[in-house]
């Protein structure tokens, strides 16, 4: 069976990093090009410190896929992401995306264009399972509830607002029902910014401070009782890691855009 060529843009990246040792380490999987403009010209093993992982890093996007990569992962940053995945599309690869902070237009904009050229892109605003689960989870109960608010924590210097993360869930959401606000915001007595913005048709709020790495609480609320959804993730990166090659394994089988890990999951 042929590998899986893959090209990883971040790839000395905090998930990125961690990534490129689970595709090392997966039989079925090749990494054959990496993007790190600050390593360019260097071989990927040796940054890492990974004995066995010869992959070459490039600069730029466009010099990364002349090695023809069958996956591209994308885990950069939002405005070097869509760049990044309309030239991987248009070079006949399929599109994992791990970057947040894309917004829906420019999710429609890479429909378009994947749909064109009949590959797929799998957007994913978190890899790790109980993400997965607790957008399972939230999609349920909003079926039943029809309030909620969702509260997005991640570090300091994180500038995209909401995470994709959030952005997903919200999406998500969105499909179900828009939440009920029983003061609507043109009548709030106050600044209406302390109410969060309103995303999809749900109230997002976004924190960032020091002590957080991604976190989010998806609370829902009927009267004399509350149900707490919440994600808290550690230092480490490895949580995303088999979230992120089963998405590299399950993307060449989509066409088109499609949001979350669950699209490829079985429940």
């Amino acid at each position: 069976m042929e590998k899986i060529r893959v090209c990883l843009a971040g790839a000395t990246g905090w998930a990125g990093s961690a990534l490129s040792r689970g595709v090392l380490y997966a039989s079925e999987m090749d990494l054959v090009a990496a993007i790190s403009r600050s390593h360019s010209g260097q071989i990927l093993g040796t940054v890492l410190d990974l004995e066995g992982l010869n992959t070459p890093i490039f600069a730029n996007v466009e010099d990364a896929l002349e090695t023809n990569p069958d996956v591209f992962v994308e885990f950069t940053k939002p405005e070097v992401a869509r760049h990044n995945v309309m030239a991987a599309l248009k070079n006949g690869a399929h599109v994992v995306i791990g970057t947040s902070g894309l917004s829906n237009e420019t999710y429609q904009e890479i429909n378009e264009v994947a749909l064109k050229v009949n590959r797929g892109v799998l957007a994913v605003g978190n890899f790790a399972l109980t993400v997965v689960l607790l957008q399972k989870f939230a999609e349920i109960a909003a079926r039943y509830i029809s309030h909620w608010e969702i509260i997005d924590y991640a570090s300091a210097g994180k500038k995209d607002v909401p995470s994709g993360t959030a952005r997903e869930l919200a999406d998500r959401l969105s499909r179900v029902q828009e939440s009920q606000l029983d003061v609507p915001l043109e009548e709030i007595d106050g600044p209406v910014e302390t109410r969060g913005a309103r995303l999809n048709g749900s109230q997002v709020h976004s924190v960032r401070l020091p002590g957080y790495i991604i976190s989010i609480d998806t609370i829902f609320g009927m009267p004399d009782q509350k149900l707490i959804l919440r994600h808290e993730s550690g230092s480490s990166a490895e949580p995303y890691v088999n979230g992120a090659l089963l998405a590299i394994r399950e993307v060449g089988k989509l066409v088109g855009v499609h949001r979350g890990l669950d699209s490829v999951m079985k429940f």
